[in-house]
């Protein structure tokens, strides 16, 4: 099973980091963001179970990474009980091989992201023509072909429901891919996001650098399709969260994550989509 999965010819480490990197946070008792150089991941469940979840698995070569910071949390032996990925971009599946063979869990994405899982097809090339810094600039260099996980790859339940995470539903967010997901928990207002949106301008290496928070809409280099992206946001502003992770950024709470939304969805056009870039012309 090993021999069918592997990444795409273009994965390699990226050189872009943040004075946030290698460094967490437990939002809630059940709720841990971990940074790895500019994105996130999610661990979902309480500190010392055996029952979590791990969203999405962040850069290329960040393995030894993940699995030292959920042993921390869950222990030298625990593994979680799924992989679930909000999309497959490559600074949200970084690692997933060597994590999926070191613990030999199941992975589960949107049936529309599996293309991208599955060695099928590639994502569009990123964008640099789009306005913005020198993170936009840097996206030519960013890997866009699938990986293949073969066997361990699982259509997300049709239903809504989320393998492993019983309080929570996922919400089909697309835009930035055509299978992005976020994950929404009702009682207590909880959204991990994925790049739905973010709380960091995401093409300016300044501010992904010092993590200056802010709510944007998703990454403006890897985004084709902004009429999609709109509506996702707009889907997501609705649920009325009262706490955020995103794929990238700190954590955003209370009004500020209320009132950043609400900018968000009523000025979209100016704050969210590119002036230009060759994928705006096509919404």
């Amino acid at each position: 099973m090993d021999q069918e999965m592997n990444y795409g010819s273009d994965y390699k480490y990226v050189p872009a980091t943040t004075i946030n990197s290698g460094r967490g946070e437990e939002v809630l008792p059940d709720i841990f963001y971990y940074t790895i150089q500019i994105s996130n991941i999610c661990l979902v469940g309480e500190q010392n179970t055996q029952d979590f979840v791990l969203v999405d698995a962040g850069m290329p070569d960040s393995a030894d990474q993940i699995i030292a910071i959920t042993a921390e949390r869950f222990g030298t032996k625990s593994r979680p009980k799924a992989i679930i990925l909000t999309h497959g971009h490559f600074d949200h599946v970084g690692a997933l091989i060597e994590l999926v063979r070191h613990w030999e869990v199941p992975v589960y994405a949107h049936k529309l992201e599996m293309p991208y899982l599955t060695g099928e097809k590639s994502y569009p090339e990123p964008d640099s023509t789009v306005e913005g810094g020198l993170m936009a600039k840097m996206a030519p260099f960013f890997p866009h072909e699938p990986i293949n996980l073969g066997d361990y790859i699982h259509t997300l339940p049709e239903d809504g429901t989320v393998p492993h995470m019983p309080d929570f539903k996922w919400i089909h967010t697309p835009g930035h891919t055509p299978g992005h997901i976020s994950l929404f928990r009702e009682k207590d207002g909880t959204l991990i996001a994925g790049d739905a949106f973010v709380t960091v301008k995401q093409d300016s290496l300044t501010k992904v650098y010092l993590q200056t928070q802010e709510i944007n809409g998703p990454p403006k280099y890897f985004t084709p399709d902004w009429i999609a992206s709109r509506e996702s946001v707009m889907k997501l502003e609705a649920l009325k969260p009262e706490v955020a992770v995103t794929g990238h950024g700190i954590p955003m709470s209370g009004q500020q994550l209320a009132e950043g939304l609400e900018k968000l969805v009523k000025n979209f056009d100016n704050l969210a989509i590119p002036d230009h870039g060759k994928y705006v012309d096509r919404n």
